[in-house]
């Protein structure tokens, strides 16, 4: 099974945390849509026509694309591509793009999962993020996405950005709670440079992130919604049960995806490649029928450690019996070896053959994970 990946690279506003080269110009949008569309019918034969699961829309802000253009590429790609029956098609979306109206034109167009930007049902938070939408309209949007018959939805918090307190976080958590989403993403602030938080915390405008404070708001987040009912899946993830987000989990399954637009990344399992991220020569490539992008062939030791690293973050964790059968008994051996020690540690537990972090193994999946990667 694979999936499909379409980065939309238009935003809004700036936004402090992140650097997108930003556009609203309903020229390059139009330019943007055409040049995506060439680049689906050159990039039919890439899945091999293994059957297509998932389609998410991404970003960027994908829900400032017309409902119509929306429609008009999911027509091509069914067109193009072989579409499992009860395929997961998924759109980002903000609260300030969604009102009834454009819900029901996204229904019709196909989509039937939302993953909704609430970040902070905080309007002082959501103002110093530089959202465009205030905890009102995160509250409203959640309820019009119902009404209009969105039953799948996920929402997106923030937790460790500057100024925010453990009780704005455990409140923030609770108010989603009672909303009862079937999916909630998790993500610690990170400071990207060149950003203009960056240069905010650089120039003491702003205080910076603490990673204690961003430690503790992580383990509230497990201990309060494995409590409601949900499951800690991914270390940003969390679903009732039977309602992970099945194109996110194909990447942590190692799954073939294409990626369409501007920096978009794809994998067929044996090669990872990177269209161009310039949205300019992204189009002006296409006009011409030409695709821009950078490749890599991965290696038998870089697809172990992408496995030790995108299980690790599972609930699941390393499945020993699969890495001996598909990289070597000697290979499962040197894991299990170097997993001592964290286990010692009580930052990893083992349950028959497979290696599991803990809740507080969790603060360091990252370091854990290239701990255990092979040279």
């Amino acid at each position: 099974m694979a999936g499909i990946y379409i980065h939309i690279p238009f935003c809004r506003q700036a936004c402090y945390y992140c650097n997108f080269h930003f556009s609203t110009s309903l020229v390059l949008q139009n330019d943007f849509k055409a040049a995506l569309l060439k680049e689906i019918e050159l990039r039919t034969s890439y899945l091999h026509s293994e059957k297509v699961e998932t389609i998410y829309f991404g970003g960027g802000t994908p829900s400032l694309l017309p409902p119509n253009d929306i429609k008009e590429i999911l027509e091509v790609i069914y067109s193009e591509f072989n579409i499992s029956s009860l395929p997961e098609i998924t759109l980002e979306a903000n609260p300030d793009d969604m009102d009834l109206n454009k819900l029901l034109a996204w229904k019709l167009a196909g989509i039937n999962r939302l993953s909704i930007g609430i970040q902070s049902f905080f309007s002082e938070d959501l103002l110093n993020m530089n959202r465009a939408h205030d905890a009102e309209q995160a509250v409203r949007s959640i309820q019009d996405a119902r009404i209009a018959g969105f039953n799948e939805f996920s929402l997106d918090l923030i937790y460790g950005s500057p100024g925010l307190t453990n009780y704005q976080w455990k409140k923030n958590l609770e108010k989603a709670i009672v909303l009862d989403p079937a999916h909630l993403s998790c993500y610690a602030l990170t400071v990207e440079p060149k950003t203009a938080l960056y240069k905010m915390i650089q120039q003491k405008k702003t205080a910076d992130v603490e990673p204690d404070v961003q430690a503790s708001q992580f383990l509230e987040g497990i201990e309060l919604l494995e409590a409601a009912g949900y499951e800690h899946y991914e270390i940003s993830n969390f679903a009732k049960p039977g309602k992970r987000s099945r194109h996110n989990s194909a990447y942590w399954q190692s799954k073939k995806y294409l990626g369409l637009g501007p920096s978009a990344h794809s994998f067929d399992g044996i090669s990872r490649q990177w269209n161009i991220s310039n949205n300019s020569l992204y189009i002006q490539s296409l006009k011409v029928g030409h695709l821009n992008f950078e490749s890599e062939t991965l290696h038998r030791t870089d697809k172990l450690n992408e496995y030790i690293m995108t299980s690790l973050r599972t609930m699941e964790g390393i499945d020993l019996k699969y890495v001996e059968k598909i990289f070597g008994k000697e290979e499962g051996g040197k894991i299990e070896n170097k997993s001592m020690e964290f286990i010692q540690a009580k930052k990893m537990k083992r349950t028959e053959e497979k290696l599991i972090l803990t809740k507080e193994g969790k603060l360091f999946a990252d370091g854990i994970a290239a701990a255990l990667f092979f040279d």
